[in-house]
């Protein structure tokens, strides 16, 4: 099976589950359509079709831009935004515009004062957890970027960056 997108992979555990809910006026006699690989039952054979996909790893929605394929449409219409550059999402303090509901979110946060990530040792505060993983390194003194010319190593890759720029 080909290797799913972080996308795919979180419709497919919000998707039914063994024991899933029955569906609102039906009865159980009246599920026919039964997923054996998953143990989710659907009204309808068409849903059921639809929901093979997650298990055969067929993928019929195509970009006829580039050609990627994709298990989902809803996948595909938020790819094709790469393409036409669509931003439909805005945010309301700022007027910046997104591609995603979900990169609108995390970019609302620079709006507020909220820093979720915290460092254990020092209790200092950080908005993105890449940016508590930077800070910790103080804390080690761990250095994993190392310059490939002179040997000198950085905290974090865009300070060995700069520091390989004095090379050219």
């Amino acid at each position: 099976m080909a290797q799913e997108s972080k996308w795919e992979e979180k419709i497919k555990r919000s998707r039914g589950r063994r024991g899933s809910k029955p569906i609102p006026g039906c009865s159980e006699g009246e599920r026919p359509s039964l997923c054996w690989e998953g143990g989710q039952s659907f009204s309808q054979g068409s849903e059921l079709v639809v929901h093979k996909h997650l298990h055969d790893g067929e993928k019929p929605h195509r970009c006829l831009e580039c050609g990627k394929s994709f298990s989902w449409n809803c996948l595909l219409i938020s790819h094709q935004r790469i393409h036409t550059r669509e931003r439909p999402y805005e945010c309301p303090q700022c007027q910046k515009r997104f591609q995603t509901s979900s990169t609108l979110l995390k970019h609302q946060q620079i709006h507020t004062e909220e820093r979720p990530f915290h460092c254990p040792n020092c209790r200092k505060g950080f908005k993105h957890n890449s940016h508590l993983i930077t800070h910790w390194r103080i804390h080690t003194g761990e250095r994993p970027y190392e310059c490939p010319q002179c040997g000198k190593s950085f905290s974090d890759s865009s300070r060995l960056t700069g520091h390989q720029r004095r090379h050219w």
